[in-house]
């Protein structure tokens, strides 16, 4: 029996149905959907992994973060623990009969990993088994057939790399969590998270925001007129001192003008503006998120429309097609369909010469569109992303855009004014690439010596911005060029970043929080908040999938650098803690208490329950409440009303909650239980069926039994009926039924 692995169930499927020659059979093994097809002599297995089978962990013995130090965690033995326990038990069946495996998971370090862990997994209960390898990169009935016909070996040294990157990534995150948060004594859920590319990616954030902070905006005035041409067209100019720093260095020139402007000069230009590069995984997501997605919704999307065939494979460094892909081929897929236009006018080109970038590699393709799909057969968003993809394939093969260019001058009363057109005159890939394009700036015609007239001017003030908190496509861009993370693994870094409550919004915004974690990082371990460490590590595992040097004496410099940090560390463990711990009590103060001017605080009573409460208290016992779940966030946005902080709770899958000024909030609330009285005669109508006084979770149960989910379902019930079905009295039915109407 031969038995195929893909990384995931749906790549199983699809390949498997590429493959069979006639219809698969579905057969279960172990609770797992495997596909196969051909004799009981000749038969193909397919099955798909779900990602990563196992993971690496410490022994239990390690998990009591109060009596084992987290410097000991640097040494420690690492186990290897199956986290999809059915499918490991598949493989494990399937092995015992299987002669050979190939594996067919996804061409890069971690799919070579995951192949790798498999493959051990059945060697196990097979060590004879024959295996080889098959690369793709998009999963389409040519690229299959292609990819099956030539195997080849599995590559080792980078499953190596993977591997390394696993240990080093637990090995460090682990162990400086541990000492970070029992500094900060913050434990259980709210502990603070520390990484070996999350930290330096962190650090960047709040550098940023420490540029915001220090910034002093400086003013300036800007001066512009409105004039009318001979056929009364109007349009506006700008002085040619693009801003003024004296107030009455403006007035002057205010002073100056007069009621008329001539035209002094008049040029004409074309510019060319060259077609896209081919996307690889950092331009995507960059492009993505100028549409409106988060790097994680991008990736995972395009993740989606790669293992339905749709494009091919997402996380690439290239930004050159390979001479292998048919071009014209490639294109005439989309000769019919909602892009059918855009495909026939590429292909009326004799020769189809694609843009090229500055990165090539051999591993994958730039992202392409793999095949024509239907709007019906995506949602929304998989739609955008499509779209998204095919017309920048088809962008990298038009012809330059063309623009027509005017700057124009003109003399008021011996000062100099400037305007600047430009019209697109040949659209070439814009026509196919539509998004962020510049808008026409049109001029009327003007020409040398036109005289016009100055209907009125215009004194701006302003003042200069402090530099922009980075977005999500910029953040990614900058850890590519400074070596933090991999194609893989940025979008989720940025993820692990939101989800620990250290930014929040986009553009990003950290918290006190993270302020707090990078000011001790900075300050008694300057290492980890580096990106020259975390880009050298990163180097190095280059290396082992290049098989220039062996894992171990990676993961052995890896544990130098680790126990130097812990030295830092340990060396000034009173101003850590001191650091951290007045940086988080900074992003738990929500404003001044309005009764008696003490700090707001988010607190938890003995019971657990979180609340805002004075720090007065208990001479002071003005409160607020907050929600049950979720992390809270303090903003800087600040409501007029109450002078208090603006809060968002954050839960874990779901969208961020923008709670606004709690106060409000309150208020609001409040305001909406007095309507709800007044709505139902002086009563608040139950919403749960455990909210009606007697019903608790046990008669609860009896009533959904029968029948009774929802407090309209109690009301409708015949009282009568409903007591013979639960063996609750008629009388207490009917009081309950009172409560609610």
């Amino acid at each position: 029996m031969h038995l195929i692995i893909a990384e995931k169930h749906i790549a199983a499927k699809r390949i498997a149905n590429i493959l069979a020659p006639n219809k698969l059979k579905q057969v279960r093994v172990s609770g797992v959907d495997t596909y196969e097809f051909g004799s009981e002599e000749d038969k193909k297995i397919f099955i798909g992994l779900s990602g990563h089978i196992v993971k690496l962990d410490f022994p239990k013995a390690y998990n009591n973060w109060q009596k084992v130090e987290a410097k000991e965690l640097i040494d420690a033995d690492i186990i290897t623990a199956s986290t999809q326990v059915k499918i490991v038990s598949a493989l494990k069946k399937l092995g015992k009969q299987a002669t050979e495996v190939t594996i067919a998971t996804d061409y890069d370090r971690e799919g070579e990993l995951i192949g790798v862990e498999a493959l051990k997994i059945l060697e196990e209960v097979n060590p004879d088994l024959k295996f080889d390898r098959v690369h793709y990169s998009a999963i389409t009935p040519k690229e299959i057939e292609e990819a099956f016909s030539k195997p080849s070996k599995i590559d080792f040294n980078l499953a190596d790399a993977g591997h390394s990157r696993q240990v080093i990534d637990l090995m460090w995150g682990a162990s400086l969590t541990r000492y970070i948060s029992l500094a900060a004594g913050r434990l259980g859920n709210m502990f603070l998270s520390v990484g070996r590319v999350q930290s330096p990616t962190l650090a960047l954030i709040v550098e940023r925001e420490k540029e915001r902070d220090i910034f002093v905006p400086k003013p300036y005035w800007e001066l512009s007129v409105n004039l009318k041409t001979s056929t009364d067209e109007l349009f506006q100019v700008e002085h040619k001192t693009s801003r003024f720093w004296n107030k009455e260095e403006v007035d002057e020139v205010l002073q100056k003008i007069g009621d008329k402007a001539i035209v002094s000069s008049i040029a004409t230009s074309t510019k060319t503006d060259k077609p896209p590069t081919p996307f690889n995984t950092t331009e995507f997501i960059g492009a993505a998120s100028s549409i409106g997605f988060t790097a994680a919704n991008a990736m995972r999307i395009a993740e989606s429309l790669y293992m339905n065939g749709f494009i091919s494979y997402p996380r690439t460094d290239n930004t050159v097609y390979p001479e292998s892909i048919d071009m014209r081929a490639q294109i005439e897929i989309f000769s019919k369909g909602p892009f059918k236009e855009y495909a026939k006018k590429l292909l009326e080109q004799k020769e189809l010469k694609p843009t090229r970038g500055k990165k090539e590699t051999t591993d994958h393709p730039p992202i392409y569109p793999a095949s024509l799909a239907k709007k019906s057969e995506l949602n929304e968003q998989e739609w955008k992303v499509y779209e998204l993809v095919v017309r920048r394939f088809f962008a990298t093969f038009a012809e330059p855009a063309q623009w027509e260019t005017i700057r124009a001058r003109f003399d008021i009363n011996s000062e100099e004014f400037k305007a600047n057109g430009a019209r697109l005159i040949v659209p070439g890939w814009r026509w196919y690439y539509h998004y962020n394009s510049p808008e026409d700036r049109l001029l009327p015609k003007l020409q040398e010596g036109d005289e016009l007239k100055v209907l009125d001017k215009k004194v701006e003030d302003k003042e200069t911005q402090p530099p922009g908190r980075y977005g999500q496509g910029r953040l990614i861009r900058i850890m590519e060029e400074l070596g933090l993370g991999t194609k893989a693994t940025r979008h989720e870094i940025i993820s692990k970043l939101y989800s620990r409550a250290y930014i929040h919004g986009n553009p990003l915004h950290p918290t006190k929080t993270a302020y707090a974690v990078v000011e001790a990082l900075e300050k008694f371990a300057p290492t980890i908040s580096k990106h020259d460490m975390t880009s050298k590590l990163e180097a190095d595992m280059d290396r082992i999938a290049e098989g220039e040097i062996p894992e171990e004496e990676v993961l052995s410099e890896s544990r130098e650098m680790l126990f130097s940090i812990f030295k830092e560390l340990d060396e000034n463990k009173d101003s850590v803690s001191e650091v951290l711990r007045a940086g988080l009590r900074e992003d738990k103060i929500i404003g001044k208490c309005p009764d008696c001017g003490s700090n707001l605080m988010v607190m938890r009573s003995r019971k657990g329950s979180r609340f805002i409460g004075c720090e007065g208290y208990p001479d002071c016992n003005f409160a607020l409440p907050l929600p049950r779940g979720g992390k809270v966030i303090v903003t800087d946005k600040i409501c007029e009303d109450h002078d208090l902080y603006h809060i968002t709770i954050i839960n874990s899958g779901k969208r961020p909650w923008n709670l606004g000024c709690p106060h409000c909030n309150f208020d609001e609330w409040q305001k909406s239980q007095e309507e709800e009285k007044k709505n139902n005669n002086g009563k608040i109508k139950p919403k749960k069926i455990t909210d009606i006084s007697g019903i608790g979770k046990v008669t609860a149960e009896k009533l959904e039994d029968a029948g009774v989910s929802g407090v309209n379902d109690l009301v409708e019930m015949d009282a009568f009926e409903l007591a013979k079905t639960t063996n609750i009295p008629v009388k207490k039915i009917r009081n309950w039924q009172d409560a609610i109407a």
